[in-house]
């Protein structure tokens, strides 16, 4: 592995802190790296990641084409299973046409008129949220705003009664860590057990809403059943855990990692002060800045061919987010933080078949936290340096104490 790669490390504490300058190397040193500890091919340009998320030749699975056998993978530890089933039925990790099928009935919950509609409820939760932490003079953004926000929209979407919703973090943030590279095996144990309750507790409730109906979104899978759109059960169990996963990690950690920048561009946060407008541009740069989700794998599906590297098939390309964000080909002067850059073509929210369902949603939120937290708090500052999490992957922070 020459030097370029080597800065590569996903598990030094260094990297996790800032990993932008050695995906500054890798973008210099080539178009496709093969990366040795993860057995995958690592692509850090914009033009190539972007591309490749809309390529059929790469899928987020193979069994919809090939066993484990056949695709030269060995087959997942037993002891695993529940989180390889909760997780190979949900929509992300489907490809056409099971993908097609669920994502066309869970689309029709996040078209642009139903998200609309949830705007002045997001609002006033956004509101509430921050006028407690300005009641209380501070406190840690992270569980204070950050976390309740999204988890209760999501939640509130799906029908998931109140009492019930403080389970839901935890199962969240067993299972993703499973997304992680090379997870070790107390994290998938962590994610088993997760599943299970999870999976258990979603039997549950579904069963609920068979005999007693709400206006949901379970409640709305359940009735696109029996009117001859078909769901598994299976497949309804994952799509609800996607939809709470999804529906609310990247949301809490790009408030987290946008506020911590902003912390550290003062002029930046000034400017944000003086003019609110500036709002839903800051709200893209900062999802830019410092990438929630930076890196997203897909399989080669058959052999594909990329500046002059055959990756065969049966491979795993590695798209780094986070470096494809900072490409001074696609953004002028990358690394500075802009929050009135007009041209901001990032893919926080991936691209192609993937593209997240839920980013309209999620950019309303991001925005109501972001205006609640100037409005009712324009003095906010941190109290101290934030602590990263230890994860690369789902990049966030343990947590970012401020104050008034």
């Amino acid at each position: 592995m020459n030097d370029t790669v080597a800065a590569f490390d996903p598990w030094s504490p260094e990297f996790l802190a800032d990993p932008y300058p050695a995906y500054r190397a890798l973008r210099a040193a080539g178009r496709v790296h093969r990366y040795e500890p993860t057995r995958q091919y690592l692509i850090p340009h914009h033009r190539d990641v972007s591309a490749l998320l809309r390529d059929r030749r790469l899928g987020r699975t193979y069994q919809h084409r090939h066993t484990h056998e056949e695709f030269g993978r060995p087959a997942p530890s037993p002891e695993h299973e529940p989180f390889h089933t909760l997780n190979d039925h949900g929509m992300l990790d489907l490809e056409p046409p099971d993908h097609t099928r669920i994502r066309r009935l869970v689309s029709k919950a996040f078209t642009p008129r139903t998200v609309d509609r949830l705007r002045p409820y997001v609002e006033k939760l956004a509101g509430d949220l921050v006028g407690d932490l300005v009641a209380a003079g501070g406190g840690d953004l992270l569980t204070a705003v950050a976390e309740p926000l999204p988890v209760a929209v999501i939640a509130e979407m799906l029908g998931i009664p109140e009492s019930d919703r403080p389970l839901l973090r935890p199962w969240s943030a067993a299972i993703c860590g499973m997304y992680e590279l090379n997870p070790p095996e107390a994290t998938a144990r962590a994610a088993v057990r997760a599943s299970v309750e999870f999976t258990e507790y979603l039997r549950e409730l579904i069963a609920a809403r068979r005999t007693d109906p709400g206006d949901d979104l379970i409640s709305g899978l359940i009735a696109a059943y029996d009117e001859g759109d078909r769901l598994t059960e299976q497949e309804m169990i994952s799509t609800c855990v996607l939809l709470l996963n999804a529906g609310h990690e990247a949301t809490v950690n790009s408030t987290v990692n946008g506020w911590a920048a902003l912390f550290r561009h003062p002029g930046q946060l000034a400017a944000l002060r003086a003019d609110h407008s500036l709002v839903p541009s800051a709200v893209e740069e900062l999802m830019r800045y410092d990438t929630p989700l930076q890196l997203f794998e897909r399989w080669v599906l058959e052999d594909i061919e990329l500046a002059g590297t055959v990756i065969p098939q049966g491979s795993e390309v590695a798209l780094l987010f986070g470096s494809a964000n900072h490409d001074p080909e696609v953004f002028q002067d990358p690394e500075r933080l802009d929050l009135t850059r007009a041209e901001n073509p990032h893919i926080s929210f991936s691209a192609g078949i993937h593209y997240c369902i839920g980013a309209p949603l999620a950019r309303i939120e991001l925005a109501a936290s972001m205006r609640a937290l100037l409005t009712q708090a324009p003095t906010l500052r941190a109290t101290s340096e934030p602590v990263r999490k230890p994860n690369f992957v789902i990049r966030g922070l343990e947590g970012l104490p401020v104050e008034l």
